[in-house]
């Protein structure tokens, strides 16, 4: 019998959506790296999550254990959107829950990166938001929420609802007392976000013990942040350092 057209077409989407899940399970890894690479990996305090593409209440993860740097594809598990395993017999991260609760709000993002990075713990302690003033930093404006009040270890429901309301219709967010969360709708877009972020973290922290930080003007940095979140600058900006963390 012959093949009919939506027949074909149906074939190529499940294989296309296949393809994206191996994909997107390469693409996390290389993330980890980076982020390990990046100071970003220290503890066992970060969770890395990618929404599955064969089915949108599941998502990507890694068990609880293991660093950014020593982990392989082999240990990324799968959860649904009641934080239980699906595939995988290791258990996860619980703190993960709240990466539930922004995925619910907001059905554009597909990956999120939270971390206690050294400099954005720091930050995070002075009781003052990411401050941009660089156009290295430009990506975070006016897409940087501020929790100004730590609500504990987010294991919870109540701590995912006041995280992801804060958060909102932003990117990133600068947790007090805590760490970053950013979000993309790419695994590329996370990651490159997340770096930044601590980079940020670290300029701040530098320029405040030297005196006051010189601001920059709101449409120069609107413009700024549009170019520093084109698509091709931030997939060009992974793939470097995906090279960079694959040859050391």
């Amino acid at each position: 019998m012959a093949t009919t057209p939506d027949e074909v077409d149906a074939s190529a989407t499940t294989t296309d959506v296949a393809n994206a899940e191996i994909e997107n399970r390469k693409k996390m890894i290389a993330a980890c790296r980076i982020l390990a690479a990046e100071g970003h990996s220290d503890n066992l305090a970060g969770q890395f999550t990618v929404r599955s593409t064969t089915n949108p209440n599941h998502f990507l993860t890694l068990p609880l254990g293991l660093l950014f740097g020593e982990v392989t594809e082999s240990d990324i598990c799968v959860i649904n959107d009641e934080l239980e395993l699906v595939v995988g017999d290791r258990p996860v991260n619980p703190a993960v829950r709240f990466h539930l609760w922004i995925y619910r709000a907001r059905p554009e993002v597909c990956c999120i990166v939270h971390t206690h990075a050294p400099y954005t713990a720091a930050l995070s302690m002075a009781g003052r938001p990411l401050v941009v003033a660089h156009m290295d930093t430009a990506m975070f404006h006016e897409d940087c929420a501020y929790l100004s009040k730590w609500p504990g270890v987010p294991f919870g429901d109540d701590e995912g609802r006041i995280i992801s309301e804060c958060i909102g219709s932003r990117r990133s967010i600068l947790l007090a007392n805590h760490g970053y969360i950013t979000t993309g709708t790419c695994v590329e877009e996370a990651t490159y976000l997340a770096v930044f972020f601590e980079r940020a973290a670290k300029m701040q922290l530098l320029v405040e013990s030297m005196g006051e930080i010189q601001r920059i003007e709101p449409d120069l940095a609107r413009e700024a942040h549009d170019f520093l979140l084109s698509p091709d600058v931030v997939a060009k900006t992974f793939g470097a350092w995906a090279r960079k963390t694959s040859t050391t």
